[in-house]
């Protein structure tokens, strides 16, 4: 049953932003303290402290839209997540990707030590974005002449990094919209390429620079292929808010690093090759429903979510009984006037967040006619 957002936009938001804010100030102290002397020490720490802020979007997506996830997948693939490091490659179809990631990074037991590289207006999203700057996210800024370095350092810190870790691409550079699809194809007619129709044309300059940096150290690449069920509404945040439930389709196959070519040309052609085989996949599904040939897994709901956020309810209600004791002393407009404060501050933090999740705010479409889209 959905229930109108606005009803969850409150509680959860005033939830979200009073432990977000605990959370990065206990990551910001142990950052100073800590980190300077042991940086694996301090990984380690922020691992469980950054899941108490993280588990809330799972538990979000678990215990209250109660969105499906069919996981498709083989019995190597099964025994090998969670237990190595893997580059992760996905199309970007939909706003909570990311947090169909996190679902299955959590049960892998890395949702804490799972790392992505974003752009670098991520990490000025208030209390998300600060969690994922302490948590050694790697931020671009689209500008190969800074990236490159700011990579090149990313990917040197993972060289000891002290537990399995997830690091996740998005080699298409921006979500799919009808529009963005519109000038991928338009690139794709000029320059002879396949013409996509379910994806867009991967930007492999990214994708073979860090290839070529971790493949010493990161064993696999995990090859997903994401799509929501034909028969149920898309999943977004403010549908998540609303209670409102969907399915999603995953598969996910293991790819030994070891096989990839040793040239950057073969590295970029294999990486067009691995999505021209999704955009394959994505148009069988599409036209006759048939999403894949791998055996399908279901994905149960660990308790963990529920617990972690319970608990930081119950803290909320005691601190916020407490707080309401000390101001009931003093004058009842400062009372009012705090009250408004807090819901305006949590409400307009749920609104960003769901706002930089959505599609149609995303980067806007270009035409892809630059060499760097497609080579390296």
């Amino acid at each position: 049953m959905t229930i109108p957002a606005a009803f969850v936009f409150v509680p959860v938001g005033v939830l979200f932003l009073v432990s977000g804010l605990i959370v990065n100030l206990i990551q910001l102290v142990f950052f100073i303290i800590v980190r300077p002397f042991s940086r694996n020490l301090y990984r380690r720490i922020n691992k469980t402290v950054a899941e108490l802020l993280w588990l809330q979007l799972i538990w979000l997506i678990d215990w209250w839209s109660c969105i499906k996830i069919n996981l498709y997948a083989d019995e190597e693939t099964l025994e090998s997540i969670g237990k190595e490091h893997a580059l992760v490659l996905c199309n970007h179809r939909s706003d909570i990707d990311w947090l169909i990631g996190w679902v299955m990074a959590q049960r892998a037991g890395c949702l804490g030590s799972s790392l992505a590289i974003m752009k670098k207006e991520a990490k000025y999203l208030p209390i998300i974005g600060w969690s994922m700057w302490f948590s050694d996210y790697i931020f671009l800024e689209r500008n190969w002449a800074q990236d490159e370095n700011t990579l090149k350092a990313g990917f040197k810190r993972l060289e000891d990094f002290p537990m399995t870790f997830w690091l996740a691409l998005f080699v298409e550079g921006t979500r799919f919209t009808q529009e963005k699809l519109e000038a991928a194809q338009d690139y794709a007619s000029s320059r002879g390429l396949p013409s996509p129709r379910n994806v867009l044309i991967p930007r492999t300059k990214g994708f073979v620079f860090a290839v070529t940096q971790i493949r010493s150290f990161v064993p696999a690449i995990y090859d997903c292929t994401l799509s929501v069920h034909k028969n149920q509404p898309t999943p977004t945040l403010l549908r998540m808010f609303s209670g409102q439930s969907s399915e999603v389709n995953l598969q996910m196959r293991r790819h030994k690093m070891s096989e990839l070519p040793e040239t950057d040309d073969g590295i970029a052609q294999w990486c067009q090759d691995l999505f021209i085989t999704k955009d394959a996949q994505l148009e069988k599904y599409f036209t006759k429903d048939v999403f894949s040939d791998l055996d399908v897994h279901k994905i149960n709901r660990p308790i963990k979510p529920l617990i972690v956020v319970i608990i930081w309810f119950c803290l909320l209600i005691c601190g916020g009984f407490k707080v309401f004791q000390w101001l009931s002393m003093v004058a009842s407009w400062k009372i009012i006037c705090l009250f408004i404060i807090v819901l305006v501050i949590a409400t307009t933090t749920m609104q960003i967040l769901i706002q930089s999740s959505e599609s149609h705010r995303s980067t806007p479409a270009k035409r892809p006619i630059q060499e760097q889209l497609i080579s390296a």
